[in-house]
């Protein structure tokens, strides 16, 4: 159950881009990128090989080491178990899971800046997902906190205390929600969402949604949908689940029920896409604003997927990058469709295992 739940994983693979698999290509001195795409590796827990990759825009090049290629005096590499990434202002962030650490590059050429101890002593706290508002930068972490990082003295200013080994976190104007998840726990998971007030950092209640929630995603109209485990190994196994929480008044109003039995979602205005990170499940596209499914299976044009371990869309042109995580422990793959779920190229990442994210450096 823990495997399910942690969805421990592997590094990250190298790349060069076409609509079909090209040979590894590495350049072995610091580049000075243009517009392009970041793409972090999670790797193979305690194995210390998460890798960051970047594929140029306009030359379709993969750099599939880039954090050791723009660093060579960092010979360890980006460390253990990449699970998180974001661009904020100028700085790139990647959560460290089993390092303990949030590592903090800048954007522009992915040069090293700091690391941000997640250690209590010899205790790792194990920081999880982030998000960014505020001129903040905020982290979940297994020891039930959220951290708020400022992005200026790059310092862990404050904790707050949420529910149970909470895993992704979203920000809204006025709030945060934290999907509590409770898997370390296991059997006794949480059920909760945890609702921060940015005005003062406060935990404002918790709403109960179903047992193991794990991704958030909001429509343009401050829905809240959020997606869960929920505990398919009891007694009465009990499936998957989608709740649906209202933000104005934070309180669930919903539960999607059947056909919704997805632990994993990624929003993009109004668009919702369900999947399972597990399995070869196909991708639902769904209409936050008028609660119908747009299709059951995102890709049109029968491309196979074997194992869907993240998605993430490319605000400028709709664009979405399905990363591939294979089996585990082969090197991944990242995927790249248009709107209309139709295959544009393929990005080979070299030797990393299990890619986990794609942002967008404009």
């Amino acid at each position: 159950m823990k495997r399910k739940i942690l969805n421990w994983l592997v590094p990250v693979t190298v790349l060069l881009v076409s609509c079909s698999k090209n040979n590894d290509v590495q350049i072995p001195s610091p580049i000075q990128p243009a517009k392009g795409l970041y793409i972090l590796s999670e790797g193979a827990f305690g194995g210390n090989n998460a890798k960051l990759a970047y594929r140029d825009n306009e030359s379709g090049t993969v750099f599939p080491d880039f954090f050791v290629q723009q660093n060579p005096t960092m010979t360890a590499g980006l460390g253990d178990v990449g699970n998180d990434m974001l661009i904020y202002g100028s700085k790139l962030y990647i959560v460290m899971n089993n390092s303990g650490n949030v590592t903090v590059l800048n954007a522009m050429n992915g040069s090293f800046i700091s690391r941000i101890s997640f250690m209590n002593g010899t205790t790792n706290r194990n920081p999880r997902y982030a998000a960014k508002a505020n001129g903040k930068i905020f982290v979940t972490a297994y020891d039930n906190t959220v951290s708020v990082i400022d992005t200026t003295t790059l310092t862990i200013t404050q904790s707050i205390t949420v529910g149970s080994n909470p895993e992704q976190i979203l920000a809204t104007d006025d709030y945060l929600y934290v999907a509590n998840s409770g898997g370390l726990n296991y059997p006794n998971v949480d059920s909760t969402v945890s609702i921060i007030k940015l005005s003062d950092l406060s935990e404002l209640r918790r709403v109960t949604v179903g047992l193991n929630p794990q991704c958030l995603a909001i429509s343009n109209q401050h829905e809240i949908l959020v997606t869960g485990y929920g505990d398919i190994y009891g007694t009465t196994p009990i499936p998957a689940f989608t709740a649906v929480i209202d933000a104005n008044t934070n309180q669930v109003v919903a539960q999607l029920g059947a056909g919704f039995e997805y632990s994993q979602i990624r929003g993009f205005g109004n668009t919702a896409f369900f999947f399972n990170n597990f399995g070869n499940s196909p991708i639902k596209v769904y209409d936050m604003l008028n609660h119908s499914v747009i299709r059951d299976n995102f890709i049109t044009d029968g491309t196979v997927i074997t194992n869907v371990y993240s998605v993430d869309i490319d605000e400028e042109n709709g664009n979405v990058f399905i990363c591939d995580s294979k089996d585990f422990v082969s090197p991944g793959e990242v995927f790249c469709f248009n709107p209309a779920g139709v295959k544009q190229y393929v990005i080979s990442i070299g030797s990393g295992v299990n890619p986990k994210r794609v942002v967008f450096k404009r």
